[in-house]
């Protein structure tokens, strides 16, 4: 039996959010599983192993992918802001919420798994690949959270590891 990659706790989660943008992170376990398909805007990173299998799939909403953004990149949060209000992510915020969808990879890479890696991000309102598209909805090993990123504000947070 191969190692299966790790379901990263929410405290995790927290705290590595936490230490990328630098301001005091509040988690709610048990949120609403984000669905891309329901039309309000949602950042998602897809992740591979080594043999480019897909293995875990993370998902910011919008406001939650704006406030991260902005605080990664000292953004005032009116910026932020205006950005959910008008439901776009600028390419700045986007660009910022990709990097923390990055480093979130390290969140799967514990000693003995197979080495996991953020491969793609599809932009809020996108389209998604079939092969990402049927894994949202999926009852898998998951951690759906509210998030508020102090400063900025709340937004819905669902991890997935298939």
């Amino acid at each position: 039996m191969s190692p299966q990659t790790p379901l990263p706790s929410a405290k995790a989660v927290r705290e590595l959010v936490e230490g990328l943008v630098g301001r005091d992170v509040q988690v709610t376990t048990g949120g609403a599983m984000l669905d891309p398909a329901e039309g309000d805007g949602t950042l998602v990173g897809a992740y591979v192993d080594d043999r480019l299998a897909l293995t875990a799939i993370v998902l910011l909403d919008l406001p939650l992918a704006a406030y991260v953004g902005a605080a990664l990149g000292l953004v005032p949060a009116r910026t932020a802001e205006s950005a959910v209000a008008e439901g776009v992510l600028p390419s700045g915020l986007q660009e910022n919420a990709g990097e923390v969808l990055n480093v979130l990879a390290s969140l799967f890479n514990a000693e003995g798994a197979p080495h996991v890696r953020l491969d793609t991000i599809y932009p809020p309102g996108g389209p998604l690949p079939a092969d990402v598209a049927t894994w949202v909805p999926a009852f898998v090993r998951r951690t759906d959270l509210d998030m508020e990123v102090s400063g900025y504000g709340p937004g819905r947070f669902s991890l997935l590891v298939l």
